[in-house]
């Protein structure tokens, strides 16, 4: 079982079966699972990875594919524990890092604010009228 610690920030010695949960940097980091040592950091955002917290156990989402490791290990942390999951070919990483990239453009988008148009250029425009410049 995964242990969770909540901290202000990461600190420098990352312990094995440990995940470290910074909400002020929206962060969490863990040795990675296989046992290669090395660090796996999780972004926590709408569009990275989202944490649950139930009051005694931790859950990430979706699964952690490390598929720049040698060791390309993938998993889930559900419930503190480590669910591992069927390994990657090289297709199926490119097709995800795709539909990664376009999850975040099109959030990004959505988060721009919209032009509000005054009261009066609405009424002008709706009757056909174009502001002189």
């Amino acid at each position: 079982m995964l242990q969770h610690r909540f901290v202000n920030s990461i600190p420098v010695d990352i312990e094995d079966n440990v995940l470290y949960i910074s909400i002020p940097f929206c962060t969490a980091i863990h040795k990675c699972v296989c046992g290669c040592g090395k660090e796996v950091v999780t972004p926590l955002s709408p569009t990275d990875w989202q944490l649950t917290f139930d009051g005694k156990t931790v859950s990430l989402y979706p699964s952690i594919g490390n598929w720049n490791f040698d060791c390309k290990s993938h998993y889930f942390i559900n419930k503190s524990k480590i669910e591992y999951a069927r390994k990657w070919n090289d297709v199926e990483v490119e097709k995800g890092r795709r539909k990664d990239t376009r999850s975040k453009e099109e959030f990004n988008s959505s988060q721009k604010p919209k032009e509000r148009k005054s009261f009066w250029r609405k009424v002008n425009f709706g009757i056909g009228l174009k502001r002189k410049k």
